[in-house]
């Protein structure tokens, strides 16, 4: 019997990972490993959701997200690393929780909509995009998880997985658990552009396999504060992604603080602060590097821990499921 509690997280296998994914529930997953039962998925299915036309990048993600969670500090003797596709059953859930829900609330899932207005879907939005929320439901309760490390863009979709947790639980009797959401410490990481969100799409991404010299690139292009004409001039602290930063990911918070009060005075120029933050965030991806680069001279390794993962994930879901098709009074269950 499980006495553990269980998470349930994962990524969309369409690009490697980044400081935002670090934020969001990387850094939560490597904390939570110990204490929970830790299984994470990569949502290839999902991702074929608007990459269909483009399976070879799906299917290459899938490797460079598993080499992407090795290197932040997942162990696979603690946290199974599994394969969305490879488990069938995980389809068959989905099929079921369609007929909990309707097509009018997933169309007002606001995460949903404000993918399909980025990808410019319009009327033509595939059925199984729109449908992904129900997918992403059924991989958390197969698995009966009881917390979802996730972006506080996945929020809806975690809303929507208690109400499909309610309503089977009212029809056929209580059968899965009540999850909750883990956001990360800090809510959204904005983009190098200043944007909203960090996300690959945008392209305004500092990603965790990123050299030294890319992330050198990337910082000295940052947004900063675009009232400020001369380093002289009082700079805006707040909302400016190059201090978002720093307070992200710098350890030294007296030196932080100490360039805050400077650029606010108008005592330092944005470069001196982009040359700070450089060194801060190759500091901080120095050590993740490296493990990378060890797993990528074992790519066997890797695909084992992939393997082994996927089997002891569908043993799982299969209990899952036997429970499933027992409340729901199926043939032969």
């Amino acid at each position: 019997m499980n006495i553990r509690k269980r998470i349930l997280t994962g990524d969309r296998p369409s690009g490697k990972l980044h400081l935002g994914h670090y934020i969001g529930t990387l850094e939560n997953r490597v904390k939570l490993q110990d204490e929970y039962e830790t299984f994470i998925m990569q949502a290839d299915v999902q991702a074929l959701t608007d990459n269909f036309d483009n399976p070879d990048k799906v299917r290459e993600s899938v490797y460079q997200v598993a080499l992407d969670n090795l290197a932040v500090g997942l162990d696979p003797s603690k946290s199974v690393l599994f394969v969305q596709s490879q488990i069938p059953e995980l389809a068959e859930l989905t099929v079921y929780f369609m007929n909990l829900v309707s097509l009018a609330r997933l169309q007002r899932n606001p995460t949903v909509k404000s993918e399909m207005k980025q990808k410019g879907f319009g009327a033509n939005v595939p059925v199984g995009f729109v449908n992904y929320p129900l997918s992403e439901a059924a991989d958390i309760l197969g698995f009966n998880a009881d917390l979802v490390p996730a972006g506080d863009d996945q929020a809806p979709m975690v809303e929507l997985t208690r109400e499909v947790v309610n309503r089977f639980n009212t029809i056929y009797g209580h059968t899965f658990n009540m999850p909750k959401i883990l956001t990360g410490r800090i809510a959204r990481l904005v983009g190098t552009d200043g944007g909203a969100k960090m996300s690959k799409s945008l392209g305004n991404v500092i990603y965790l396999s990123d050299s030294h010299d890319e992330v050198e690139i990337k910082v000295m292009k940052m947004y900063t504060d675009p009232t400020r004409q001369r380093t002289t001039d009082p700079g805006k602290v707040e909302g400016n992604p190059v201090f978002i930063y720093l307070d992200a990911f710098g350890t030294d918070k007296k030196t932080t603080e100490a360039l805050k009060q400077r650029y606010r005075n108008g005592q330092v120029g944005d470069i001196e602060v982009k040359q700070y933050l450089v060194e801060v965030l190759n500091t901080f991806l120095e050590p993740i590097r490296v493990r990378r680069e060890e797993y990528e001279l074992q790519p066997d390794l890797v695909k084992k821990i992939l393997e082994d993962g996927t089997t002891k994930a569908r043993q799982v879901v299969n209990e899952t499921m036997a429970e499933v098709r027992k409340a729901m009074r199926l043939y032969g269950s």
